[in-house]
Formats: structure tokens, sequence, C-alpha cells
């Protein structure tokens, strides 16, 4: 087996040389044994090249007319050495010139100028990367005949990331005004030391779409609170009311309350709660309150499954107080969709982060391949092109043919806040001289 040094200086063949070698396989191309056509054709690149020849030399004789007529103003003016792209290999090439004669300057060959720039803007190199191909083993992996050149290590990197950085803008400032959103998904993902928050919403047709991602150490609420605005500034609308279905995060919740106030319904992710309160429990335990914990979360009425909840906080508090303030905190919030009244219609798909916890695994298919992060740029680049090159394979949420119906739970949900907000406010400005009250008071 050659060494990697032998292998480069293979590579290093002179351009000239490759030039040669494909002018003999074009003139094979060229000849009428059916076998050496076949073989021609099966290599694919000499038959491209051949209809490129014939395209430029279209050109000329639309430039510079008929060979050996006199008295024109183009002229043809021999050829130069080129490359240009066929799929995504460089091949060297010899370009026919046309020089205006009046003018004493060359023109262009728009045909050539073409295909100069790489095949689907790079798309093939980006999609081969993508998938687990190294930019050290493209080149022996995709080329076609020994006379392609230009696809050096570094070459192939850099248009990976010219490609992944336009993937990236498209997903971060991507105008949202054109969707009909009726709940957002938002949880975090962690690459080494470095955490990734992203949000995926759903349309009232049960369309997934991504939203965008953010690096953050951890998800305070400041930092969450300036994502959500940056949403908004694209223009997400939410004043009939969107439904927020997290994991509990406290400042998510906050920043959820602060950017959309009144109009955020918070729905706590039920498994999170379960998993939170049976970890104080010893190991003996977990699985007989993690079954009474599931149980009481699948009655379909708010009534039936808080009754039952609050039952199984009372017996925790004899087993275990820490569990049973775990049960509690932010309770309410795990009951959204009881309260709702669609509980059996979107409990799948709306009581949990499930929905986009599983596009966070299927991700890892495209970023666990990364051996190493080199920063932020990088872990936003590689996550941004994974989450677009899911989108198409993503199915609706189930239940989708329901959501019309949560729009319009959600809508009287935000009407019913914005009334008793607005009576509060009346109440408090009713109040005799001397008196001040908070809101909370109120």
């Amino acid at each position: 087996m050659r060494s990697i040094a032998g292998r480069r200086r293979g590579w290093k063949i002179k351009v000239s040389s490759r030039r040669k070698v494909v002018r003999e396989m074009l003139e094979l191309a060229r000849m009428d044994d059916v076998d050496v056509k076949v073989s021609m054709i099966q290599a694919l690149i000499p038959m491209g090249l051949i209809e490129v020849g014939k395209e430029l030399q279209k050109e000329v004789l639309k430039l510079a007319g008929e060979e050996g007529r006199h008295g024109k103003t183009n002229v043809r003016w021999g050829s130069q050495p080129g490359s240009i792209y066929l799929s995504d290999q460089k091949v060297p090439i010899d370009v026919p010139r046309v020089r205006n004669k009046a003018y004493n300057i060359e023109i262009p060959l728009e045909y050539y100028r073409k295909l100069q720039e790489p095949y689907m803007d790079g798309e093939l190199i980006y999609k081969k990367l993508l998938n687990g191909l190294t930019t050290h083993k493209y080149r022996e992996s995709t080329q076609l005949i020994p006379e392609v050149f230009g696809m050096s290590a570094s070459k192939v990197s850099r248009q990976f990331k010219r490609a992944t950085e336009a993937k990236l803008k498209e997903l971060q400032e991507r105008p949202l005004d054109g969707y009909d959103f009726i709940a957002i998904f938002v949880d975090g993902k962690r690459y080494a030391d470095d955490g990734l928050v992203m949000s995926m919403g759903v349309t009232v047709e049960g369309e997934k779409v991504f939203l965008g991602v953010e690096q953050m150490s951890t998800e305070n609420s400041r930092s969450m609170e300036q994502y959500f605005e940056g949403l908004i500034e694209r223009g997400l609308t939410y004043k009939d009311g969107l439904l927020f279905v997290v994991d509990g995060s406290k400042g998510i919740i906050k920043a959820v309350e602060a950017a959309f106030p009144s109009c955020a319904v918070i729905q706590r992710c039920q498994f999170h709660k379960i998993e939170n309160v049976v970890s104080y429990l010893s190991k003996g335990l977990r699985p007989v309150w993690r079954a009474k914990l599931r149980a009481a979360y699948k009655q379909t009425k708010y009534e039936s499954a808080k009754r039952a909840l609050e039952k199984l906080e009372s017996e925790l508090h004899e087993i275990n107080p820490s569990a049973a303030k775990s049960l509690k905190e932010g309770l309410e919030e795990t009951l959204t969709l009881h309260r709702l009244g669609l509980f059996s219609e979107l409990g799948k798909s709306f009581s949990s982060t499930n929905p986009i916890e599983s596009v966070m695994s299927q991700l890892g298919q495209y970023t666990d391949k990364v051996d190493r992060w080199r920063g932020g740029s990088h872990i936003q680049r590689w996550t941004a092109s994974g989450l677009l090159e899911l989108k198409p394979r993503l199915n609706k949420v189930k239940g989708f043919r329901y959501l019309k119906l949560l729009k319009m739970r959600l809508k009287e949900e935000v009407a019913s806040r914005q009334k008793k907000e607005a009576a509060g406010c009346a109440t408090i400005d009713n109040l005799p001289t001397g008196i001040h009250l908070t809101r909370a008071e109120v």
C-alpha cells in the first residue's frame, strides 16, 4: 500500500500532463468503435467534455462566424488552458478564444464562465461531507478519472464551510410571518462543553418548522428572552396565543412569560416531571411510582388527573418530602392540555418534549460524526445543516386534525387572561386615596 506521501506525489502531476491525457481520451471517445464509446459513456466525464467542446465551438461560431471568412470584427484567437466543473470534479480543458479587433479586447465565453462555477453551487460536496465522507478521503472516494484536480482536503473543506454557512443563514434569518404557528417546542442539546438551544414550531396544519438555534452555556432567562425577541423580529405572530412545550427549565419559562406576556400558554413536559420526581426515590421504589404517576397523567379529565396527582403528592410526603415538593412545583403547568380539554386528542404530541427530542436524536446521525468541535460557529453550522436536511423527512404531528380546535381554545385562554388583567387594573385604579396594592395582591 502506498504511503500518504506517495499518494500526494501522485496528485502533484502537472495540470498540463493531465490536460494531455484528457485530450487523448476525447480523441478515443470520438472514434466509431462501439466498445470504446460504451466505456467512455460509463466514465461520464469524457462524454461530458465532448459536449462541452461542442457547446464552446457553437458559441465561438456565433461570435466569430464561419472559419476562414475575412473582414470580421470578432476573430478566432487560438486557445488557452482552462478548467471547468463536471459534477463536483474539476477537469482541465483547452478553451477557444475570441478577440474583438476593433477594441483589441478578448470576448469571454458565457458557456465557459458558467461551467467554472461548482455544480449546484457545491451542493454535492456538501451532501457527501454531511453524510460522513471526510475531507481527506474525498478525492480517492469520488474521483472518476486521474486527470481531475483541485480536490485537496483544504479546498473541499472551504467549499463545505461556505455551504454550511449559507444553511445557517437560511435557518437563522428566514422570515416567520408566513407561518400560522400554534405551538413551539423548546429544548437544549449538549456538544461537549457547549450548549445549544433550539426551537421547533408547529403550524395549524401540523407541519414542523425549525425556527433557529442559539448557543448558550445554560438556559438562563436573559439569553432565552433575547432569543425569543429575535423570533418576534423575524415575524413570529403570537397575539392569538401560543402553546409552549418545555422541559420545566425555570429560565425558559420565565423568558417565555416575559417575551409573550398574556399570550404564552405553557405545557410542562410530563415525562420530565415524572423522572424528576422519581429521581428522589430509592431504586426499588422508582418503577412503582413511575407507573402511578403515568396512570394519573393518563386521566383524560382535568379534575380527575389533578385529584389523582394531589393524592399521590400526599402519599409521597410520607415517603419522601423532597419528591412530594418536586411533584407540587409547577404541577398546574403539566396539566395545561387537560385544562384545555384536549388531552385525549393531543396528549401524545404536546404533553411532552418528545417531538423535538426525537429530532435531536435523528440529528445525531450527522453531528455525531464530528470528532472535535472548533467553536460555536462550527457547532451552529453543522446543527443548522443537519436540521434542514431532516426537514423533508419529518411527519406531521399526531392529532394535527385537532389543531384548529387547539387554536380556538388558546384564543379563548388569552382573551380570559386579558380580561382578568384589565379587571385587575381597574380595581387598582379605583382604590381609595392612600391605599396601594400590587397586582398580585389584587
